[in-house]
């Protein structure tokens, strides 16, 4: 059984986003809602529910205020904004699920089959700990990215990331500490969060950091800070070169 609890300053939104989840959440067995956070802070502590609908920006306390008034954070949070790409990026950088208002139908059963697949409630601390680093920095060049993995959570920033090489649904990333991390997620879902970050797709499987690249070779390789080889795919070849004489 979900417990959901809905906290959203609009009334107008508040109400939406309930006949929505009654109407596409059969699973959501109770629900709750307000659009006073002080009233949301409350319900977080005496009804524990299960997953909270938290919208960024309100008035007199943020939907990250909220967060940091809370000394535990044992549920997880669906996220709920309007055009603000500075918190978006902060999201998804931090492996955390949001709805862009005015909500989708479909995104939202989308958010809802995730979150029920979960395995852990246990690492939303740690989760949402980052989130608020990333959030809270003035720069986006700091930001942590979160790597969700069968051995536990990864923080990295961008700049410590070599490449990125995709299989199928899964991802692994190479690192300057010669670190590897194996994903359970998409390379593509990847090349759009590092988007902006100095990365760039150079094969249909490859991703790498224009920081760590030292070479290009003639035959079509890249050759990259820890002397591994990436191969330039003869269709991206010339927007590759292009992006790497711009710096």
């Amino acid at each position: 059984m979900i417990k959901a609890l809905i906290i959203d300053d609009e009334p107008s939104a508040v109400n939406t986003l309930t006949l929505m989840l009654h109407h596409y959440a059969p699973e959501i067995r109770e629900l709750k809602s307000t659009t006073y956070p002080h009233e949301g802070l409350q319900l977080i502590k005496a009804w524990q529910p299960s997953l909270v609908f938290l919208d960024i920006q309100m008035p007199f306390i943020s939907g990250l205020d909220l967060l940091k008034q809370l000394p535990h954070i044992s549920f997880s949070i669906i996220f709920t904004t309007a055009h603000d790409q500075y918190a978006i990026e902060a999201i998804r950088f931090s492996a955390l699920d949001y709805l862009l208002k005015p909500i989708d139908a479909d995104e939202l059963r989308q958010a809802i089959d995730r979150f029920v697949v979960k395995d852990s409630l246990s690492a939303n601390q740690a989760l949402y700990n980052n989130f608020l680093h990333n959030i809270s920095t003035p720069d986006k060049r700091d930001f942590k990215l979160a790597l969700a993995t069968t051995e536990g959570l990864f923080f990295y920033f961008p700049d410590e990331i070599i490449r990125i090489e995709g299989e199928n649904n899964y991802t692994r990333f190479f690192f300057a500490s010669k670190n590897r991390v194996m994903i359970s997620r998409t390379l593509k879902e990847y090349e759009e969060i590092l988007s902006g970050f100095g990365f760039i797709r150079v094969h249909k499987s490859h991703i790498v950091n224009k920081k760590h690249i030292i070479n290009y070779t003639h035959d079509g390789f890249l050759v990259m800070a820890d002397q591994s080889k990436v191969e330039i795919s003869r269709r991206r070849k010339k927007e590759v070169l292009e992006e790497l004489k711009s710096g």
